[in-house]
């Protein structure tokens, strides 16, 4: 007997429905592989720690993390940083360096285009 899995977070498929809808009401593929990314297993989300940030962002981007941002390294410059969930330590080095964290909800409403946005994982 097979047991077929499925997601059970009401956030997470809240979130995907908005994603996959932003996806195709503002014509943005962004959000599409995001949705699909996000539906994979939470063990295949994206772990991505504040060093990885500083070394690819410059001042004032914004970062797209479909997963959880972790606090190990260092970040000089100030950039917003979306994420599923932020570890403690890894929101207070991002506000430590001005930076600003916010939830992948705030940055489809501020940003539906998607535009000018780098996604790590």
């Amino acid at each position: 007997m097979n047991k077929k899995w499925s997601k059970t977070n009401p956030r997470i498929l809240s979130l995907i429905s908005s994603l996959e809808e932003a996806s195709r009401s503002n014509e943005a593929r962004i959000w599409r592989e995001i949705a699909r990314r996000l539906q994979a297993p939470s063990n295949n989300h994206a772990e991505v720690n504040v060093s990885k940030i500083n070394r690819y962002a410059s001042e004032g981007e914004t970062i797209l993390v479909p997963g959880k941002v972790l606090g190990s390294g260092v970040l000089e410059s100030a950039v917003t940083v979306a994420a599923l969930d932020f570890s403690r330590s890894a929101a207070d080095k991002i506000q430590q360096a001005k930076g600003t964290c916010i939830t992948i909800e705030q940055l489809l409403q501020d940003n539906p285009k998607g535009s000018r946005v780098r996604i790590l994982r």
